[in-house]
């Protein structure tokens, strides 16, 4: 599978940003707290974290994502003030009770296997430090990806897909909120929000669901049929009301380690 185009991604995650700000509110870090950013991406997010003036002084940050292309750009943007690590999700290459809290956005639906996913970060938590998490969940961009199912198992699109399933996992509120409490967390809070989000024309919608949304779809078509899929989808979009639309739910989720 091919890596993400992270400068594009840089350019175009301005709603994931937005949504990412206010999640730095709820973290609120504090001097001299080790905190780690599961899926830092490009680090746009880390970075603002990591100038934070009322927690600057002796902040320590670890960004960590799967992706050596987020990670490469992440550094760019970044510089050596945050310490970079490729690794998974689920396998965190740290110690037990190593930080003070951890954070993410929009990276949880990417990684299958929650169950371990919420283990790992209970394990590298110190007593008494927190999640405090953002993802796509519940109907995260169900009109999306129900034209995406139905369009790649048509005409030219089909052999391409066969035995494919969809990469992500939406969870519901519910799923989430015993999923953590198994992991050993307490003071769980999940809560489930809309955020749709327009596009003003056809070529903005395109390159967007391109980069963000769809590439693990169109890594499985020939280069000639990666554009004619998102122009398919970009079609129906344009005829909703609103039209350009992506319906956007994004699932909070913080708890803390007793």
């Amino acid at each position: 599978m091919s890596d993400w185009d992270a400068a594009q991604y840089h350019k175009l995650s301005d709603p994931q940003r937005e949504w990412g700000l206010r999640v730095l509110e709820r973290l609120a870090p504090r001097p001299g707290e080790m905190i780690l950013d599961i899926g830092c991406g490009t680090g746009r997010l880390t970075s603002r974290l990591r100038a934070d003036a009322s927690a600057r002084q002796a902040l320590r940050v670890v960004a960590l994502d799967r992706s050596a292309a987020m990670l490469r750009e992440g550094r760019a943007h970044c510089g050596s003030t945050i310490h970079f690590v490729q690794a998974d999700g689920v396998r965190l290459p740290f110690d037990d009770r190593s930080f003070d809290a951890v954070f993410s956005t929009a990276t949880f639906h990417w990684i299958k296997d929650h169950e371990t996913l919420f283990s790992e970060i209970h394990r590298v938590l110190k007593p008494g430090g927190r999640l405090v998490s953002q993802c796509g969940g519940g109907p995260n961009l169900q009109m999306l990806y129900r034209r995406a199912r139905a369009l790649r198992a048509s005409g030219a699109y089909a052999p391409y897909f066969a035995g494919w399933s969809d990469p992500w996992n939406f969870a519901s509120m519910e799923e989430t909120e015993r999923r953590m409490a198994t992991a050993g967390f307490h003071d769980i809070e999940v809560a489930l929000e809309p955020a749709r989000t327009p596009f003003p024309d056809v070529r903005s919608y395109e390159a967007f669901v391109t980069t963000v949304c769809l590439r693990h779809h169109l890594d499985k078509l020939p280069e000639d049929l990666r554009h004619p899929f998102v122009q398919e989808l970009a079609l129906a979009a344009s005829a909703d009301d609103p039209p350009l639309t992506l319906d956007y739910w994004r699932l909070n989720a913080d708890a803390r380690r007793a």
